[in-house]
């Protein structure tokens, strides 16, 4: 494979660390004193870079508006998500060597590291469940100072981010463990405030068929964001699990392009934009809320569904979908359908969620 810095532009400084984020990240190097200086941390059109720890780093645009966005973009998570993580390490090469724009303050965060160089999705206990301070219960977990370090990097980068709307974003990219009815779909932490137009137009930009809307706190990454740092955010499933080097990235594109443009402060296409224009609900995801959770209580829960079963499945009224001594589940609803069915989850974590179809009640309350 040609390296970035082999399709540098003219007066592009190089450095191995933003070149392949990823690589560096992987191979737990850490810049040596000269490799931080102020002249090594600049790189085209003026960006300046920062690296903060194992898998985090920082980039700044050498010129900035006022009020500039902030962004966090965080891949890897899960360590065996690795699409996203790839996509994420060439937006960070693709700034550095001047071939796509930067005109916010950006925060990139690989999230499990020793999962990623492991192939697995956690060590000890999932990432994602650990934000909001519930790693303080886990402390013997590996994964807890990860979480830990992962809260702090979002609060110091946001502690300086402006406070005018729609000024602070997150957008944490993960790839499915099974197959779905919609193959890009997100999901939109609960806060309690009005719903962001320009966060679905974003996603719509993305190409994203469906959102997911949660209806209670939670302890994803976005959830911890949302709530202490005031961010829109989101949380993009764009696909299925596969090992690195393994993935068509080609499918990524809608995505890809959608954070460039953010980063860039700029639309996807003009052709979108006019479709919406004309008709603002063509180019919206549909909208699903969750209205219940599937909970093992014991090692004796059953789902009572295909292995394989497709995220968003719709199930009739009436179906039995689990079950756990006594406990029952029976869809109330004329059609309900579950994401993330998982029946190996520790006793006490979620095994399922259960949404309907809200579009027609969500679209027009965006504000």
């Amino acid at each position: 494979m040609t390296s970035s810095a082999e399709h540098a532009l003219p007066g592009a400084a190089s450095s191995p660390l933003v070149d392949d984020f990823l690589a560096w990240t992987l191979a737990g190097t850490r810049p040596a004193e000269h490799e931080t200086s102020e002249a090594q941390r600049v790189c085209a059109n003026g960006v300046r870079w920062t690296w903060l720890d194992d898998g985090v780093l920082m980039m700044e645009p050498a010129e900035a508006s006022a009020p500039i966005r902030s962004v966090l973009v965080s891949a890897g998570v899960h360590g065996d998500e690795t699409a996203p993580i790839e996509l994420l390490s060439r937006i960070v090469a693709d700034i550095a060597q001047g071939r796509a724009a930067l005109a916010c303050r950006l925060l990139v965060i690989l999230g499990n590291i020793d999962a990623m160089r492991d192939g697995c999705r956690y060590l000890d206990d999932d990432l994602n469940r650990l934000f909001s301070g519930r790693y303080l219960q886990l402390p013997g977990s590996h994964e807890a100072p990860r979480a830990a370090a992962l809260e702090q990097a979002a609060l110091r980068f946001f502690a300086a981010a402006s406070d005018a709307p729609g000024a602070r974003w997150h957008i944490d990219m993960h790839t499915a463990i099974r197959a779905s009815v919609f193959e890009r779909f997100a999901l939109l932490p609960h806060t309690g405030k009005p719903l962001s137009r320009a966060m679905f137009e974003w996603l719509g930009d993305a190409r994203i068929s469906a959102v997911l809307l949660h209806t209670t706190k939670g302890n994803t990454y976005s959830h911890f964001t949302a709530q202490a740092c005031g961010t829109e955010g989101c949380t993009l499933e764009l696909g299925k699990v596969r090992p690195f080097g393994q993935n068509d990235l080609t499918r990524f594109t809608g995505a890809d392009l959608a954070v460039r443009a953010l980063l860039a402060g700029t639309r996807v296409n003009v052709d979108r934009d006019v479709q919406a224009d004309a008709d603002p609900a063509a180019a919206m995801p549909r909208v699903f809320t969750v209205i219940d959770q599937l909970t093992k209580q014991s090692d004796a829960f059953e789902l009572l569904l295909a292995a394989d079963v497709p995220n968003f499945t719709p199930f009739a009224k009436g179906t039995l979908l689990a079950r756990d001594g006594d406990y029952r589940y029976t869809v109330r609803h004329d059609e309900e359908r579950i994401v993330f069915p998982n029946a190996t989850v520790k006793p006490g974590l979620r095994a399922g969620l259960l949404v309907i179809d809200t579009t027609a009640e969500t679209l027009p309350t965006l504000v």
